[in-house]
């Protein structure tokens, strides 16, 4: 991720509405540094402070941000712990990488890489648990290899098709996702239009 946070600089869009690369690396150094506000990013109560702090960081040089990013969380943050933060950061970091990459004009999908869609398969079943349990319809999650997942029980089921990477980023709510349906349209439809973010 500093990587490509160093590529295309402080200014560059993302998929995260409003939000420039800038804001980017400051959100998750909210998530990985700052326990005292690190809950407003999903409590709106908080939310305010929450912007704050994050405002704070974005404020600051970009490679300090970048290099803070890069060196991983604090040290007595939970997620210094290597399972926790598996769990924990493997699909936020998939996710927010695509973000970058794709808020570039003519981006791409990634090659295939075994070792990061094996992540993304694993990260999708479990997000859709939360991300889609309000959907309005079944979801069956599938890879154009066949690999499958019923992720969500209900009526009018959908089939939504793609790479691992495609379907996290579908199920993380993002639209800039390459992934096909399979299902009938006006079920498919409504799980377009669906919130899928938390």
């Amino acid at each position: 991720m500093s990587e490509l946070f160093e590529e295309v600089g402080p200014d560059a869009p993302t998929l995260c509405a409003g939000w420039k690369t800038r804001d980017l690396a400051a959100h998750l150094l909210v998530r990985e540094r700052r326990p005292d506000a690190a809950p407003g990013i999903l409590v709106p109560a908080l939310a305010s402070y929450t912007q704050r702090v994050q405002d704070s960081y974005a404020a600051r040089p970009w490679s300090e941000l970048v290099g803070k990013v890069r060196s991983g969380p604090a040290w007595y943050w939970p997620t210094s712990i290597g399972a926790l933060d598996e769990l924990t950061n493997s699909a936020e970091f998939l996710v927010h990488h695509e973000d970058v990459r794709r808020g570039q004009p003519g981006w791409e999908p990634r090659p295939a890489e075994s070792a990061r869609d094996a992540a993304a398969w694993k990260s999708a079943k479990q997000a859709s648990k939360l991300n889609l349990r309000k959907s309005p319809v079944g979801v069956i999650l599938k890879t154009p290899e066949g690999r499958e997942a019923r992720v969500k029980e209900g009526p009018d089921t959908v089939t939504v098709i793609g790479a691992p990477i495609e379907l996290l980023l579908f199920v993380f709510g993002r639209d800039a996702a390459r992934i096909t349906f399979e299902g009938d349209a006006y079920a498919v439809d409504r799980l377009r239009k669906h919130d899928r973010g938390l």
